[in-house]
């Protein structure tokens, strides 16, 4: 949460890539984004999405749980408002608040009477030009038993790219600055605001 105890806003566009053009991508944003000279940020996570259905509400209350599997990093909890769909905007825009948290989250929002909706491992890569940060990852299918391995079936064969900016309310620029910064990724991935509304569904 910023300063005054507002949430922030998530500015976001998406888009996917075939596995055979996701090499030349990665070397188009190794060129564009910021430390060239290092390797991207791997990451291999798996997030929980929890869903509280509340009374006199047609929409649940919905929390993502997301922990580092491999490595020793707290939990992070995840509010994310109703999109905005705004023609005038670039991006798609929505309230979010992050924290972290103890391993002993999911038990705990359990009691409170939550209950899980979906879960998925994200792996891949992350890199960064500015405040924009840009993940290009696999999404794979839980199979019980097996939450580490690789032989969990990818959910597609595409990966999942993603361009979003975390910004205190009243920050309009940032939208536009995200846009030119699609424009260089095309024709390898067009990043585009996606209504979820129309699909029925959330990320």
């Amino acid at each position: 949460m910023n300063n005054r105890g507002l949430p922030n806003l998530e500015y976001l566009l998406q888009g996917s890539i075939l596995e055979s053009a996701a090499e030349h991508l990665m070397h188009r944003l190794k060129g564009l984004c910021d430390n060239v000279d290092t390797s991207p940020e791997a990451f291999h996570d798996m997030e929980v999405c929890m869903s509280l259905h509340q009374p006199n509400s047609n929409q649940p209350l919905l929390l993502r749980v997301r922990r580092a599997l491999g490595r020793d990093a707290p939990f992070q909890i995840r509010y994310l408002g109703q999109p905005e769909v705004d023609q005038r905007r670039p991006t798609l825009v929505r309230s979010c608040i992050d924290c972290a948290c103890t391993d002993s989250i999911m038990e705990f929002l359990t009691e409170m009477g939550f209950r899980i909706e979906f879960e998925y491992i994200a792996k891949g890569y992350m890199f960064r030009k500015g405040r924009m940060k840009i993940t290009v990852s696999k999404l794979i299918k839980i199979v019980p038993g097996k939450q580490q391995d690789m032989a969990n079936e990818p959910i597609s064969q595409s990966y999942i790219v993603e361009l979003s900016v975390v910004a205190p309310t009243g920050q309009e620029n940032v939208g536009e600055e995200m846009r030119l910064f699609a424009e260089q990724l095309k024709p390898l991935v067009q990043l585009e605001k996606i209504d979820y509304k129309r699909l029925g569904s959330m990320p």
